[in-house]
């Protein structure tokens, strides 16, 4: 009888111990999540609010922030097999600590955008959108619906002749980067729909395009007629009126004397939007600048490479160090008759009689309808097999033709400082001697200067260091189809110096001050390159009739 007692006292006291043990789990799961449920429903209400409500969301995740928060989800594989063990206890036993990871990361990744976020005008689509949908308009010579499809990169370039790589190449107008970079521009890392956050703001206005359709035969007014519709629309936006348009950026995909109109005499050349008041204010990007005034900067040429990773920037790099150069050097151009300072006719003359095999010469025929010089293929080509691309100026002091030189590994020769090293001193060093060839265009004129003997000149250890410092810059001087992992190309380097320009300017603003009256504005050039205002040797270049 005792021990039946027994035993059912034993089966009580089982029972009632494992309801007791069952009960005080359940309230330590319950007080856990509580303690994790409130942060989740912060992180909901977030979202609900910018989709219920409708109302701007202004915490502001950069484009990869779901990828990041994914990511902390899962236990890192850091250290040896024990360490990585109590690593994953302690997130068992402690729920908070991975929503503390997703915090803290989504917290890096929205600072990592901090002074960086670029707001992009939605205007009116008659200033981009319609252009492109109306490209047989843009140009009575080239198809430019062609030269703005695949994001104004053009058409795939073939390869029969194995020139290029196997990707990334294209057919790329010269004047398409308007549209090029607005493309890259929605691709930003850091874009905002908060204006009040941005620290810079983008005009994706295709001014290039737009001023093209009316160089030729249209009286002024016609050619002002968008320009100045832009501007009013900008001076009635609240973003204007932050700064006055001081943090606004706008790329002009044409060099900047099609938009300098110097009276308004119909027979004078271009439309004045750089000349507006409002413009003077923006940041103008071009692919070349004024050297006598200080709102505009110059960035590169679009180029044929629009890689879409690093692996074939690297490839590519490879390639044109073991390129065999048989050239020393060369030139892909045309007399200018009609402009009496060009030293053309000397270079093509000297090419012509420099010694047997170290000239090549393309010679461009504008009449001809073979022009070789239209062909990517014959150009790059040739490039590839030079050592040196001399680089005169033609109708403008620049030329796409230098970064089609510095893409091919070629080292370019300029005759003028105003044809590279004052124009993009955002992508190219400012020891001009690292990367390339001076040769006073005025002792060519002259005819007191070989271009054979000084380039033969050179030893050959210089030029070795000379063709490495080109190859290594060749990711600056290209834009990329997107983002790369690792490299910062023309476009990065663009945005970045934008940003770094306005936060100088937003600065200088709240300490009542502005250094663009430091200097007079027509030795902007000097200023700009120098950092101060003097006389140099290369006056004589920009003085002004």
């Amino acid at each position: 009888m005792e021990k039946h007692i027994f035993a059912k006292f034993r089966f009580w006291f089982v029972v009632s111990s494992a309801f007791l043990l069952w009960y005080l789990l359940l309230c330590f799961y319950n007080s856990e999540f509580k303690a994790t449920k409130r942060p989740i429903t912060l992180l909901d209400n977030n979202f609900a609010n910018s989709e219920d409500t409708q109302e701007p969301n202004f915490v502001i995740f950069p484009a990869n922030s779901d990828k990041l928060i994914n990511q902390t989800l899962l236990p890192e594989e850091t250290g040896d097999n024990k360490n990585v063990s109590e690593t994953r206890a302690q997130k068992r036993e402690n729920p908070r600590n991975i929503l503390h990871k997703e915090d803290q990361k989504i917290s890096e990744n929205k600072d990592s955008c901090s002074g960086r976020y670029v707001y992009i005008h939605d205007l009116p689509t008659k200033f981009n959108d319609d252009l492109l949908k109306n490209c047989r308009s843009l140009s009575d010579w080239t198809d430019m619906c062609e030269s703005t499809s695949n994001s104004g990169f053009g058409p795939p370039l073939s390869n029969t002749e194995k020139v290029y790589s196997n990707k990334g190449w294209y057919a790329t107008n010269q004047f398409s980067l308007e549209v090029v970079f607005h493309n890259r521009m929605k691709k930003y890392d850091c874009l905002t729909n908060d204006s009040s956050s941005a620290s810079a703001v983008f005009v994706p206005y295709y001014a290039g395009l737009d001023v093209a359709r009316y160089l030729w035969g249209h009286n002024t007014s016609m050619r002002d007629s968008d320009s100045i519709e832009l501007v009013k629309c900008l001076r009635e936006k609240p973003e204007w009126k932050k700064m006055f348009g001081r943090d606004h950026f706008l790329v002009a995909g044409r060099i900047t004397w099609d938009f300098r109109r110097l009276s308004d005499e119909e027979f004078e050349w271009g439309n004045k939007l750089m000349l507006l008041p409002e413009s003077k204010n923006m940041t103008m990007l071009t692919i070349e600048s004024s050297p006598w005034h200080n709102n505009d900067f110059a960035i590169p040429y679009p180029t044929y490479f629009h890689p879409s990773g690093d692996q074939e920037v690297f490839e590519w790099q490879d390639r044109m160090r073991m390129q065999k150069r048989r050239f020393l050097f060369s030139f892909a151009g045309a007399p200018r008759p009609k402009i009496q300072d060009s030293i053309r006719n000397e270079i093509i003359a000297q090419c012509k009689a420099a010694s047997k095999g170290k000239c090549k010469l393309l010679e461009c025929n504008s009449n001809s309808v073979s022009n070789k010089c239209q062909k990517p293929d014959f150009v790059m080509k040739m490039f590839q097999s030079s050592n040196f691309c001399l680089q005169p100026p033609g109708d403008s002091s620049t030329r796409r033709s230098a970064f089609d030189s510095i893409l091919a590994g070629c080292i370019p020769v300029f005759f003028h400082p105003g044809s590279a090293y004052l124009q993009y001193l955002w992508h190219l060093p400012r020891d001009f001697t690292k990367y390339s060839v001076f040769i006073h265009a005025f002792d060519v004129k002259n005819g007191t200067v070989s271009i054979e003997k000084t380039l033969l000149g050179i030893p050959r250890q210089k030029v070795a260091a000379m063709r490495e410092e080109v190859i290594r810059l060749i990711p600056k001087v290209i834009y990329a189809s997107s983002k790369l992992e690792t490299l910062d190309d023309a476009f990065d380097i663009t945005i970045k110096e934008v940003l770094e320009k306005v936060s100088k300017i937003r600065k200088e603003t709240e300490e009542g001050k502005d250094s663009s009256f430091d200097y007079p504005e027509e030795r902007s050039w000097y200023h700009n390159f120098f950092g101060t205002v003097g006389e140099h040797d290369w006056d004589p270049y920009f003085g002004r009739m």
